[in-house]
Order: structure tokens, then sequence, then C-alpha cells
């Protein structure tokens, strides 16, 4: 098992610490959301910047194969796509 560590104490204004005590769901603590919180800013970051690699690959990979799709024609078959979803799942 991997021990565990500590992040810095944290300074905040006091209308801000008393607006997270009030959001506090039955069982949780100010630790365990702060961690939660941590949590889900890591994992958006990571997935942000997964997002901005791909855009950029995908533009490198257009410059270099002068393969290029128009926006319209993308966003026709992503409409057609959600269509088709949609009449799958609501019948």
């Amino acid at each position: 098992m991997m021990k565990t560590t500590s992040f810095p104490s944290v300074r905040v204004d006091p209308a801000l610490r008393e607006a997270a005590q009030r959001v506090l769901r039955e069982g949780e603590t100010l630790t365990s959301l702060m961690e939660t919180a941590v949590r889900e800013t890591i994992q958006r970051r990571v997935a942000q910047a997964e997002f901005m690699a791909r855009g950029l690959q995908s533009s490198a990979d257009a410059k270099r194969t002068g393969s290029y799709h128009a926006a319209d024609d993308v966003h026709a078959e992503l409409q057609r796509r959600l269509d088709g979803r949609r009449k799958q799942v609501l019948g």
C-alpha cells in the first residue's frame, strides 16, 4: 500500500469556506469535498490537453494530406447520427 501525503494548507476567504460547508452532503467532509474537486479538475485538464493534442494532430494531418471537411458537412453528419440515435432510444 502506498503512503498518503497531504496538500499544502490553503488559505481562503471565510465566505468561501462557509459556502463549501453549506453544500456538504450527508457524511461528506470538507476534506473529501476538496479531494474530489482536485481529482475532477485534474481529470478535466487531462481531457482538455488530450482534446487539444488531437485537434492539433488533426490539423497537421489535414495540412499534410490536403484532405479537409467542410464544417457544414460535418455538422450535417453529426446531426444525422444524433437523429438516428434518438430514434433508436426514443422510438
